[in-house]
Order: C-alpha cells, then sequence, then structure tokens
C-alpha cells in the first residue's frame, strides 16, 4: 500500500519542475528582448527615427509584463501567501503594462499607413516630437486607467479583507468585489481592444486601397500589409491574454486540480510567455538594420573570444 503522502509528493516535484520550465523560458524571453531593447538604443538613428521609438516602447512594456508575469506565476505556483499591498502593487503594475501593447499597436499601423498612403507627409507627420508625444500619451493613458483600477480595487467590505489574505492566488480577479470595479475593467478592456482593432483594420484597408494605385510601391506595400496582419495577430494574443486569469479561473471550476494545473502551464506558455517575445522576433529581427547591428555585434564577441583563446595557447 502506498504512504498517503506519495500523491502530495508527485504533485510537489510537478510543480517544481513546472516553475523550473516557465522560469527557464521566461529568462531565455527577457535575455532576447533585453538584447532589442539595448540595440535600440545603441545607434543614433534608432533613438530619433519613429518606427523604433514605437518599437523600443512597445518591447519595454512587454518585458515589464513578462517579469511581472513570470514572478506572480511563480509565486502562486508555488502557493506562497502574498503581502496584500504586494499584490495591489503587483496587479496594478500588470493592468499597466497589459494596456501599452495595445495602444502602441494602434500607433505603429497608423504610422504604417502614413508611410505608405501619405509617404510625402510622413517625415513631417512622424517627427521625433510627434512621436514622443505619442508614446507619452500612450504611457500616461495607461498609468491612470490603472490608477483608476487600483482604487477602484481598494473599495471594497471589511469583512473581505481576511478572505483575501488567506487566498494563494493573487490577480486582478480577486480583487472585484464590488460591481462598478469588475465593470469599469471589462469596459476599459472591450472599449480598447475594439478601438485598438478598428484602427488596424483601417489602416490595412488604406493600405490595401494604396496597393491598387500604379503609383505605390508594391514591395513596400506587401510589407506593410504583411506588418499590419501580425499587428492584428498580436493584438488577439493580447487579449487573450488579459483574460488570462478569467479562463484559467473558470476551467479551474471543470477541472480537477491537477488537469488544471497542467492547462496552465501550456496556457501560460502560449497566451501569455509566447506574445511577449513576438514583437522582438517579428518586429526585430525582420528589420535589416536592426538585424545587421546584431550581428555586427555577435560576430565582434566571437572575433574577440577567439582572439583571447589564441593569445591564451600562445603564451
Amino acid at each position: 500500500m502506498l504512504p498517503t503522502n506519495v500523491t502530495f509528493r508527485v504533485s510537489l516535484e510537478e510543480r517544481a519542475l513546472s516553475a523550473a520550465f516557465i522560469a527557464i523560458i521566461s529568462n531565455i524571453f527577457l535575455v532576447v528582448n533585453g538584447v532589442m531593447l539595448f540595440t535600440l538604443r545603441s545607434k543614433r538613428v534608432f533613438r530619433e527615427t519613429s518606427r523604433y521609438m514605437l518599437l523600443y516602447n512597445l518591447l519595454l512594456g512587454e518585458t515589464v509584463q513578462l517579469a511581472l508575469g513570470l514572478l506572480l506565476y511563480l509565486f502562486n505556483g508555488s502557493r506562497v501567501m502574498m503581502a496584500y499591498d504586494l499584490c495591489i502593487v503587483l496587479s496594478v503594475l500588470t493592468m499597466l503594462t497589459s494596456r501599452i501593447s495595445p495602444m502602441m499597436l494602434v500607433i505603429m499601423s497608423l504610422e504604417r499607413y502614413v508611410a505608405v498612403c501619405h509617404p510625402l507627409r510622413h517625415a513631417s507627420v512622424m517627427t521625433v516630437r510627434n512621436t514622443t508625444a505619442a508614446v507619452i500619451t500612450v504611457w500616461v493613458v495607461g498609468f491612470l486607467n490603472s490608477f483608476i483600477q487600483g482604487l477602484l480595487m481598494l473599495l471594497f467590505r471589511a469583512d473581505k479583507m481576511e478572505s483575501l489574505l488567506n487566498t494563494y492566488k493573487c490577480n486582478s480577479a480577486n480583487f472585484f468585489f464590488v460591481p462598478i470595479s469588475e465593470m469599469y475593467y471589462k469596459v476599459s478592456v472591450y472599449v480598447l481592444f475594439i478601438t485598438a482593432s478598428l484602427s488596424i483594420l483601417f489602416s490595412y484597408a488604406g493600405v490595401v486601397v494604396a496597393a491598387r494605385s500604379a503609383a505605390a510601391d508594391k514591395n513596400s506595400t506587401r510589407k506593410a500589409l504583411n506588418t499590419l496582419l501580425l499587428h492584428l495577430l498580436q493584438l488577439g494574443l493580447c487579449l487573450l491574454s488579459t483574460f488570462f486569469s478569467s479562463i484559467m479561473t473558470y476551467l479551474a471550476s471543470l477541472m480537477s486540480w491537477g488537469i488544471t494545473v497542467r492547462v496552465q502551464l501550456v496556457l501560460f506558455v502560449c497566451v501569455f510567455l509566447l506574445p511577449r517575445c513576438l514583437s522582438s522576433l517579428i518586429y526585430g529581427l525582420r528589420d535589416e538594420n536592426i538585424r545587421v547591428v546584431i550581428m555586427g555585434r555577435l560576430c565582434c564577441r566571437f572575433k574577440v573570444s577567439v582572439g583571447t583563446v589564441k593569445i591564451a595557447h600562445a603564451s
């Protein structure tokens, strides 16, 4: 007869392996995004070109969200009780960064629309000053939205405090104790993603119309269409990751704890982690200028390493 603690031990080992796997994948993605962020700040042309400025802020928001998501996953997966104040701060920061990506995708889509449909006005419209103002506006709007949501999270009855402090799960859904808090969260998410979808579709339709013009640059138009489709795909993935906690809460009510843990692992990788690294792969490595800089740095590092090894052998 098996001892009664076998099931717990196996479950504990499985959670440890899952946490290690998530940590390794997340750190790889963080390194990739870190390399991209460093590259986008290493050259003046990247710092003063609207397209690269927008990409930098998109990557910055997604990298912070990736780090916060990893932290929350490890806390929740290890069933460590988190302080209430810390949970509030992490939840608000996660909501802030989750709003940045859709808004940045909208501005990036409009930038491509202006570049293809109004090429003569692109230089005067997408200036460094205008792009900086747009980026600041995005971060301010995201901060205000998260600040309001954080205030609404605090509007709950005192008798709920004890049950909250005794829970292992730290996610925004745990703070919807008053109807207005949950309503504001849902309305803000729906308005944001509907507006973002319509903006990207508008940009796509404008580029399609411009592609039919005989004077249009076919190669540039094709690249713009592919980029806008990728924007739309990433927006859909952002929407799924925004409702990740709600999806897991619903699935947990239908399945056993063991199955829920396995499903959560798969969905966390596919819905949350991968989209956070797609920007580096899609928008970064596809760009020839960024690719040349990264490959140049890698080659230089390799040559320096080889030279060091030769000198060491010679001595």
